[in-house]
């Protein structure tokens, strides 16, 4: 667990990542991250949730007409 202090940044309040984090995460100056609520608290993740969302949703929508395409593939 690391202890983050909030920080003026211009006219808007930040927060820094250590090194050791964005390592972790794989991000680097200039990438976008997410902050979602969790039961939990507030998660940030490098990784775009409503994406996963939609890949499910067409993952559902091919195993639905999983016959459908097959045909059209011949």
């Amino acid at each position: 667990m690391h202890a983050l202090k909030l920080t003026q940044i211009g006219n808007s309040v930040g927060l820094i990542l250590p090194k050791e984090i964005l390592a972790r995460l794989k991000l680097e100056k200039g990438d976008t991250v997410f902050v979602t609520e969790t039961p939990e608290g507030v998660a940030v993740t490098p990784y775009d949730p409503s994406l996963e969302e939609q890949i499910e949703a067409g993952r559902a929508f091919m195993r639905d007409f999983r016959d459908t395409f097959h045909e059209l593939a011949k």
